[in-house]
């Protein structure tokens, strides 16, 4: 079983208006909610792509109620915790640039904390736990290798998909999964990288440090996924951007889609930047058929045969 971990998911309301004028009355053209969060959003694709997953987290409010029933409307199983107090609420602002005004999520209690990681403690081997996404302010940021040690004793595979301190920590716990992008993967080694040669070095040093694999999304520029056997570069297809929420996390649930089915590892890669493709040319997330669509203009190179 695939599982997703949302600490601090997020009602996304999406207001568009044809230009936003601060200090005045605006009036929206079209408005829309969904779920938000990163492990949400992994397991909204995943569901779309035919696999069964469980989403866990912190809820709260009436937001975190609607998060739940969106999430049992579109058939996906959940086993969050409730908390005092209320989701929050993102609001993205589309107008001629793209805004966005970020909530706080609510209080964690110890408790809490704790009811979480006997979550964690039941996992078996063989099953995925999906790590995506920030903390809340009352979570320290070692709370996720809590979880991964938890996870790791069980040999539970680990997808970390995440920033900051978060990640740097992950890296120590072998994941089988990290997804930086282009700045997260230069945050990591403290430094700043801006060519290809750049994200090739600092990619095998993660592979050389344990990780099983890498994607590094390159957004218009593609991916490159770094594996101990292989490098693979992928073109991304052409398309006009409608959404720069969720691509990332479409390429985590596309590769672990191709991935449980049992394909090869270029043929993961491919489904996963066709995921990605796919939710950054759409209003919300990908759809299978969307996806499907783009697999053939996904072009993968193979760069080297061992890392």
């Amino acid at each position: 079983m695939i599982y997703t971990c949302t600490l601090n998911p997020s009602v996304d309301y999406v207001v568009t208006a044809q230009q936003i004028e601060l200090g005045k009355l605006n009036r929206a053209t079209k408005t829309a909610y969904f779920p938000g969060g990163k492990g949400i959003n992994v397991s909204r694709v995943l569901k779309r792509l035919h696999v069964h997953n469980i989403a866990l987290g912190f809820i709260g409010g009436f937001t975190g109620q609607f998060i739940a029933d969106e999430l049992k409307r579109e058939h996906i199983l959940t086993d969050f915790i409730t908390v005092p107090g209320q989701t929050r609420l993102n609001i993205k602002l589309k107008g001629e640039k793209e805004t966005e005004i970020n909530g706080e999520g609510p209080i964690i209690s110890d408790e809490h904390k704790e009811a979480l990681i006997a979550k964690i403690k039941q996992l078996k081997k063989g099953d995925i736990l999906v790590l995506a996404g920030s903390l809340p302010p009352s979570v320290d940021d070692t709370f996720y290798v809590t979880m991964m040690e938890e996870a790791k004793k069980r040999r539970v595979a680990v997808v970390v998909d995440t920033s900051g301190n978060a990640l740097k920590q992950a890296v120590a716990y072998e994941p089988f999964l990290l997804k930086p992008n282009q700045m997260e993967l230069g945050e990591l080694f403290g430094v700043s990288i801006h060519s290809r040669h750049q994200t090739l070095e600092y990619g095998k040093k993660l592979i050389n440090n344990g990780v099983q694999h890498v994607i590094v999304s390159l957004a218009g520029d593609g991916a490159i996924l770094f594996h101990k056997d292989v490098i693979l570069v992928a073109q991304a297809p052409k398309g006009i951007v409608k959404n720069s929420v969720g691509a990332g996390d479409s390429m985590v649930a596309g590769f672990l889609a191709a991935y449980v089915n049992e394909a090869s590892l270029e043929e993961a890669f491919r489904y996963s930047v066709a995921a990605g493709s796919a939710t950054a040319f759409s209003e919300d997330l990908c759809t299978e058929e969307e996806v499907h669509r783009l697999l053939d203009e996904v072009k993968i190179i193979r760069m080297e045969e061992r890392v």
